[in-house]
């Protein structure tokens, strides 16, 4: 049996990288995911998500989705219930950065990297609250949220004010939801990638990548497989008695 066969799960920023991962992942191991972006084809380019999905023999669905909207949120959430019956799972991954110290970031792109970032897990996690509390347990759980953080929300971001607050955010919500409903048998945790290789134009950076292979005990950089296969193990019955995690999956780039 496969560790995800009967559950549902919904996927935001499932478009590109690391989301486009964790979602093919999901539905390889049996869930029927509902994949949320702003756009279907990837920004590495490729196949869209949806289609190695359904070459595979998965079952999904794509709805363009801006996280930043409650109204569309709430769209995706009702349409993945009304498909497949329930909500087992919430990933919210859908992130952007701006890359610019305290000083050089304007207002407008603090605005734009909090919406995303923290507003739009804010909303996802809400949303997808409201959804579990309406179910039936299974195995003692009612659903699970997995968030998508950073090591920069552990420690400072160098150079990027905005991306390292949102992550802190996220990992701060993390930790409130779990607590606040543990009792009605909702999981919350999250995984904080390191250096992941994904692709996007700025991973192409000489100096980051070579700080990373230096500062990292792990002898590579780290891949969207990696991060997947620990979002996998949050969202699976596996993880039992596990609430309130920040998942490093950082190579030991933290305790380096």
């Amino acid at each position: 049996m496969s560790l995800l066969d009967g559950k549902v799960a919904i996927v935001t920023g499932a478009s590109s990288g690391i989301g486009r991962k964790i979602a093919q992942r999901f539905a390889e191991e049996g869930a029927a995911v509902g994949l949320a972006d702003i756009r279907d084809t990837p920004i590495e380019g490729g196949e869209t998500t949806l289609a190695l999905i359904a070459k595979a023999a998965g079952r999904a669905f794509h709805q363009k989705t801006d996280v930043t909207s409650w109204a569309d949120i709430d769209r995706l959430v009702g349409e993945t219930v009304r498909r497949f019956g329930r909500l087992d799972i919430m990933v919210n991954d859908a992130m952007v950065w701006c890359g610019t110290p305290l000083t050089q970031t304007s207002e407008e792109d603090w605005n734009r990297v909090m919406a995303v970032n923290l507003d739009g897990m804010f909303l996802g996690c809400k949303r997808a609250v409201q959804q579990m509390l309406t179910q039936e347990p299974v195995k003692e759980v009612r659903g699970r949220i997995v968030n998508i953080t950073s090591q920069h929300g552990m420690v400072a971001s160098p150079g990027d004010v905005s991306y390292g607050v949102s992550k802190a955010g996220g990992v701060y919500i993390t930790r409130q939801i779990a607590v606040d409903y543990a009792k009605d048998l909702i999981v919350c945790n999250a995984v904080a990638p390191g250096k992941i290789v994904t692709g996007k134009a700025y991973d192409a950076d000489p100096a980051m990548l070579d700080n990373t292979r230096r500062r990292a005990p792990w002898p590579r950089l780290g891949r969207p497989e990696d991060v997947a296969n620990a979002a996998l193990f949050l969202a699976s019955d596996l993880a039992t008695y596990i609430t309130c995690v920040n998942l490093m999956v950082d190579g030991g780039w933290m305790a380096g």
